[in-house]
C-alpha cells in the first residue's frame, strides 16, 4: 500500500490539511488517525517509517503525535513544514478546547464529556494491535512485546524506566541479530 519513496513535492498546505484532519478526527487521541493519514491516505511513510518514527517520538518530550509532525513537516518543507503540521494538528483541538472553556465557565456541560476515554483507549489498543502486527511474529519481537506488556500494565512498573530499559536492550538484541542473519549470508 505504501511506497518506499516520499512524495517528490508535499507543499505547506498538504501538510496543514493532513493534520488538520488528523487533529479534527482525535477526539481523545489522534495517534490512530495519524497512522492513517500518513501511511494509508497520503502515504508520506511506510508503515515500518512509520513505527520507527512513532519509536522515537516516545522518547522526546511532549506529546508523541506532535512531535510526529514537526518532524514529518521537516522532512518535507523544513521548518515552515514543521510550523505547517504542528499548526494543522493543533487548530481543531485548540479551537474546541477554548470553546468547551467557555462553555464549560458559562453552563457547566461535563456530563457532555462522559464516555469519551474509553473510546480513545479502544482506539489506541487497536492502533497498537496494528503496529504490533506490522512487526512480524518473531520471536525476539513478541518477547519484547510481551515484557512490555507486562511490565506496564500488569506490574503497574512506571513507563520510563521500562523503555529505558528495554529500548537499549530491544537495540542490542536488533543489532546482534542483524550480526547473525549477516554472517549466516556469508
Amino acid at each position: 500500500m505504501s511506497t518506499t519513496e516520499p512524495p517528490a513535492r508535499v507543499t505547506l498546505g498538504e501538510l496543514y490539511r493532513g493534520f488538520l484532519g488528523t487533529g479534527a478526527r482525535g477526539f481523545g487521541g489522534t495517534l490512530p488517525w495519524a497512522r492513517r493519514m500518513l501511511v494509508e491516505e497520503r502515504r508520506w511513510l511506510t508503515e515500518r517509517e512509520f513505527i520507527d518514527l512513532f519509536s522515537l517520538c516516545n522518547f522526546l518530550p511532549g506529546p508523541n503525535v506532535a512531535s510526529m509532525s514537526v518532524i514529518v513537516g521537516s522532512r518535507f518543507r523544513g521548518l515552515l513544514g514543521s510550523a505547517a503540521a504542528l499548526g494543522g494538528l493543533l487548530t481543531v483541538p485548540l479551537t474546541t478546547i477554548l470553546t468547551l472553556a467557555v462553555l464549560y465557565a458559562r453552563f457547566g456541560v461535563e456530563a457532555a464529556l462522559r464516555g469519551v476515554g474509553a473510546a480513545a483507549g479502544g482506539l489506541v489498543l487497536a492502533t497498537g494491535l496494528r503496529m504490533a502486527a506490522a512487526l512480524g511474529r518473531t520471536p525476539r519481537v513478541l518477547l519484547f512485546l510481551v515484557a512490555a506488556f507486562v511490565a506496564v500494565a500488569v506490574l503497574r512498573w512506571p513507563l520510563v524506566p521500562v523503555l529505558l530499559t528495554l529500548g537499549p536492550v530491544s537495540v542490542l538484541a536488533a543489532w546482534i541479530g542483524s550480526l547473525v542473519a549477516w554472517r549466516g549470508r556469508m
